[in-house]
């Protein structure tokens, strides 16, 4: 498979997000994510602006669902976006409600297994369960309270090489990663790298980042599209 460079907009109003997607583009960023905040605060009103402007571009609505996952989707799908989170910590039936939504309306769906007491057997389950994209996640507050405590961050990195061969789907890992860990994530056998707070993103602020945010992606989409053809799923 090849990389993929996905741009989280974890942002809060639509102008914003838009202005940060359209300059995503221009670097050559592949796929658009309708952030958590985003999706909080401008609902399926963001989802259809995204589409309204970038009319072919790839656009995962991270939803995080937890339950009423048929209506969920199938609303994000008529919306706009090609792709719907589901959280793995979800009965199984929401899993299964929103993977019908998916195949009835030509969305793809993503598993994510944040919190999950075993992220290696969650994935799996994931799998199992029939969605399309397994995402391997440390939450913020996780990791926020584990430092606090005086623990060492945890890290998507720490089992993604035991997650990406549990699996026969693509993986991308998400969490507290740096700019140079984000870019290697390929390396294993990760080939969807996003790209969000703390990277593009200020993650307490949840605005666009300072600075030449332009020519950073334009450079890390160069280094990640340079990967070439990544072998995902199990060795």
């Amino acid at each position: 498979m090849l990389p993929i460079v996905q741009i989280s907009l974890d942002l809060t109003n639509i102008d914003e997000a838009l202005e940060t997607a359209a300059l995503a583009m221009r670097a050559g960023v592949d796929w658009l994510e309708a952030g958590t905040p985003l999706i909080l605060a401008e609902g399926l009103h963001g989802i259809r602006a995204l589409r309204k402007a970038f009319p072919g571009v790839p656009i995962v609505a991270d939803l995080k669902t937890m339950d009423g996952g048929y209506l969920e989707a199938e609303m994000m799908a008529k919306a706009g976006a090609t792709h719907v989170v589901v959280m793995e910590r979800s009965h199984p039936e929401t899993i299964k409600c929103v993977v019908k939504a998916g195949r009835d309306h030509g969305v793809k769906v993503m598993g994510d297994n944040m919190a999950a007491p075993c992220m290696i057997e969650s994935a799996k389950r994931l799998e199992d369960l029939g969605c399309d994209f397994v995402i391997h996640h440390i939450g913020y507050d996780e990791r926020r309270g584990i430092v606090a405590a005086g623990g060492r961050q945890p890290s998507p990195l720490d089992q993604l090489r035991e997650v990406v061969q549990a699996v026969s789907i693509p993986v991308q890992a998400v969490g507290g990663l740096t700019l140079e860990q984000a870019i290697r994530t390929p390396e294993f056998g990760a080939p969807l790298v996003v790209l969000g707070a703390p990277l593009t993103i200020d993650a307490d602020a949840f605005k666009t980042a300072s600075g030449n945010l332009e020519e950073s992606l334009r450079m890390i989409c160069q280094k990640v599209h340079a990967y070439g053809d990544v072998k995902v799923g199990k060795r």
